[in-house]
């Protein structure tokens, strides 16, 4: 338990350490670290950590974070993952806030500022393009997500507005179809409660035994 605990703060601590243009810049090493090293998770569940993440309040990473350490210890494995996560950062702005005043004026930060947005930039558009494979699959999912860019870029739309609205097409659209029905009904044979047979089969279970009795009387 210790150990489990111990090995999540370490792990996003040096997740948090190696990081840098937030959560969607994250993606790539989260996807390393722990489906392909640790296998903590797969890269479906990833996704779905990050899909939530962006429509809850706060920090991508950090949400992310909650989730997996949640998953894998429930509160503690949370609170380690999380406390894992931003402890880098509180160490690094707290060093340069003492030791450096006004440090965006020194020349050699400028420069570093600029090759590390350089490459931020590259970790973006991997994490948009690993994404766009992963999910963007069917002609709706190709609709919203030519949909969610023009509202977004050209139009200004929250992006809020974006989730919510893309949440509720996804969960009509699965209605109407007929998905959702058809995943509660494979849901109830998981549980093992076996299937009721309707019509005249149902009428006729019963005295299916019976003939045989009768007939040896």
């Amino acid at each position: 338990m210790i150990r489990d605990i111990l090995e999540l703060f370490i792990t996003f601590f040096k997740i948090g350490a190696v990081t840098f243009g937030g959560g969607m810049a994250m993606l790539p090493i989260l996807d390393r670290e722990l489906v392909d090293k640790r296998k903590w998770t797969t890269s479906e569940e990833l996704l779905d950590y990050y899909a939530i993440s962006q429509s809850t309040p706060g920090i991508i990473a950090v949400n992310v974070a909650t989730f997996i350490g949640f998953k894998r210890r429930r509160v503690a494995g949370g609170i380690a993952a999380t406390l894992g996560v931003v402890t880098p950062s509180v160490i690094i702005i707290s060093i340069i806030a003492a030791f450096i005043a006004n440090f965006e004026q020194f020349v050699w930060v400028q420069k570093a500022l600029r090759g590390i947005n350089v490459a931020v930039t590259a970790l973006l558009v991997y994490s948009v393009i690993r994404l766009a494979k992963k999910t963007v699959r069917t002609p709706w999912q190709l609709l919203f997500f030519a949909l969610s860019f023009v509202l977004v870029y050209f139009f200004k739309v929250h992006s809020v507005l974006i989730i919510v609205g893309a949440a509720l097409s996804g969960i009509f659209i699965a209605w109407a179809s007929g998905t959702l029905r058809a995943g509660a009904l494979r849901k109830g044979a998981a549980g093992g409660e076996p299937p009721v047979p309707d019509g005249p089969a149902a009428a006729g279970a019963p005295a299916a035994g019976r003939p045989a009795e009768e007939e040896k009387q």
